[in-house]
């Protein structure tokens, strides 16, 4: 992924107002960020903590979403897969719900699925986090495949979003 500017992050905004994108929290440490090993951009926000944020490539420039986290609950201790990265993680996993775009979020509809809480899946398929014992699972595909399979699986999920 290239590097991203704030100005370009919020203007990707395709689920929430044009204020809202003004206001939300965008990451200090943009130059700092492994932009080579990312195949998007995925935050949480440090002042709300049940509020996170991604951005990836489209097309024509970058579609970026808003996501609310549920409450960890009796989640925290189970084993459970990331959607996205097919990663497995004990208590790291939440289930993020974005409203849609347009008229359907503004009525309240919203999709959700299950993600790496800390939005990193990039680095797990590569190997350059540690998910933990059995966090990765043994695959036949290669590492090009898998990658392909995360932004895929993103990908569909946006366009549900955006639908």
């Amino acid at each position: 992924m290239k590097p991203l500017t704030e100005r370009e992050i919020r203007s990707a905004f395709v689920n929430c107002t044009k204020g809202e994108a003004k206001r939300l929290s965008v990451p200090r440490d943009l130059a700092d960020r492994p932009w080579d090993d990312l195949d998007f951009l995925g935050w949480r926000d440090p002042q709300a903590p049940d509020r996170a944020y991604l951005v990836m490539e489209s097309g024509d420039g970058h579609t970026a979403i808003q996501l609310r986290s549920t409450d960890a609950g009796s989640w925290q201790t189970r084993r459970s897969m990331c959607s996205l990265c097919v990663t497995v993680h004990t208590g790291g996993v939440s289930l993020l719900v974005a409203p849609r775009s347009g008229k359907a979020g503004q009525q309240g509809n919203s999709v959700g699925a299950y993600m790496c809480s800390d939005l990193a899946c990039s680095l797990y398929v590569r190997g350059k986090k540690d998910a933990g014992t059995g966090g990765r699972l043994r695959e036949s595909l290669t590492l090009e495949q898998q990658i392909e399979r995360t932004v895929a699986n993103l990908a569909a999920f946006i366009a549900r979003v955006t639908a």
